[in-house]
């Protein structure tokens, strides 16, 4: 793995240390790997938008709401995702056919044609940086950062 550019300096597991150094290093990556997502554009397709395409292509119609919580978007952010995806003529609302109060998200055929074209290369492109890691720590990271979820959902977070 890659060491980071700060110093580092022995942490020992019982002073906290640690656990403060920790909280450093995941919010860094965190910043720095959405600005590598948000840096692969693919077909002009910033990451939320490619992600409700995706969303909206592997499981069907939404409802908006059920959409940006799937997403762990607001629903303002979400209504405006789907706003310049209807502009581009990539999705469309509809009528809920059992609940009257409520729209339906579903890609039309140019969102179902921009999706397929888009997602594999820009999801490779993205995957990029875990070819850095051996299997053995692609493994390893991969059951972490699914420890960190759970955790993260037992304390009430959406993930």
């Amino acid at each position: 793995m890659a060491a980071s550019s700060a110093p580092t300096r022995p942490a020992s597991e019982g002073d906290g240390s640690i656990e403060a150094r920790l909280v450093q290093e995941t919010a860094a990556l965190a910043r720095a790997y959405l600005r590598w997502v948000e840096s692969a554009d693919c077909d002009g397709l910033s990451y939320p938008r490619l992600r409700t395409l995706e969303e909206l292509h592997c499981r069907g119609p939404f409802m908006m709401r059920a959409l940006a919580d799937q997403l762990g978007v607001t629903a303002r952010n979400m209504t405006a995702i789907v706003d310049a995806l209807e502009e581009e003529g990539l999705v469309r609302r509809r009528p809920h056919p059992d609940d009257r109060r409520a729209i339906l998200v579903e890609l039309t055929p140019a969102g179902i044609a921009a999706t397929e074209r888009a997602l594999e290369p820009r999801l490779r492109t993205i995957g990029e940086l875990f070819g850095d890691l051996s299997p053995q720590e692609r493994h390893r990271f991969l059951d972490t950062v699914e420890g960190l979820l759970d955790g993260l959902r037992r304390r009430g977070q959406r993930a």
